[in-house]
């Protein structure tokens, strides 16, 4: 875990799984990619093996042991709902959410067809809960847009968006049942350019259907000299934030314990058998 993150809208990661496999064409630049292919073979780095899918159940714990309340990125370097993540392992991913129920969690995939049966089916006691936060990935018309029909299908308590990198202008989407979108353009080397004018035509339906707006960056390769304001304004909203109180440090202390010992001794997929699935198709 992360303790500080530098995304805009959050303020730490947890990443209880690492790694992915890229399905659609806002996968095509994936940050977490270049940064996990850096240390690939740099022995006793957590990314030794790259950006390969592979599970980290000693990670599982570890917002127990964050005292402070924080909104977490979960998963900043992988997909909670891949299709080769058990669905055993989510739910422990979805318990601890609920356990340390102090924070705020940001729960996105791209994954929006499983997101949408596992909160309706093996999640719902996660599902309803008002600091967990599940959110799709939107970054054009084919893929990205039909994942909101997914995700307001699911019975989640909080739905978000993340549209970006926004790819083309949406035209008219879907925000009944959504809570907050998140806007922004490609960053790096090779970024796709984004027109002011998709920008605006979403913030103007945020306003129309009250959904709260955040726009994170123009992007681009000096995504800094391109700052984030929008018609000279930052818009830094977020869904209403609800206060849990922070467990005692035994109960915290001695839940970890719990989970550590069930999945020391549950068997998970061996990851030898997490594969990558390389897509060339957006690579």
């Amino acid at each position: 875990m992360a303790e500080h993150s530098h995304i805009e809208w959050t303020d730490a990661t947890w990443n209880p799984v690492r790694g992915c496999t890229k399905i659609s064409p806002g996968c095509k630049h994936c940050y977490a990619e270049t940064f996990a292919e850096r240390f690939r073979g740099v022995k006793g780095h957590p990314y030794e093996q790259g950006f390969d899918l592979r599970l980290v159940p000693e990670k599982l714990a570890e917002p127990l042991r964050w005292r402070t309340p924080k909104m977490i990125f979960v998963n900043s370097m992988s997909d909670l709902f891949h299709e080769q993540v058990p669905d055993d392992y989510i739910v422990w991913v979805a318990r601890v959410m609920v356990d340390a129920k102090w924070h705020t969690y940001q729960v996105l995939t791209k994954r929006a067809e499983r997101l949408r049966e596992l909160l309706n089916t093996k999640l719902k006691f996660a599902a309803r809960q008002d600091h967990i936060w599940w959110g799709v990935s939107v970054e054009d018309k084919k893929f990205g847009v039909p994942r909101i029909a997914h995700l307001r299908k699911a019975n989640a308590a909080v739905r978000f968006l993340s549209v970006e990198p926004l790819l083309e202008d949406l035209g008219r989407i879907e925000l009944d049942g959504i809570d907050w979108v998140i806007v922004g353009g490609e960053s790096g080397p090779g970024a796709r350019p984004m027109a002011k004018e998709w920008v605006e035509s979403l913030r103007d339906q945020c306003r129309k259907n009250d959904v709260s707006f955040f726009f994170k960056q123009w992007g681009g390769v000096r995504k800094k000299k391109a700052g984030r304001k929008l018609d000279g304004k930052t818009y830094d909203e977020f869904p209403e934030r609800v206060e849990h109180p922070v467990s005692p440090e035994e109960e915290c202390v001695t839940r970890m314990k719990e989970i550590e010992a069930k999945c020391s001794s549950q068997k998970f997929i061996p990851l030898s058998r997490l594969l990558p699935l390389r897509n060339s198709a957006y690579a």
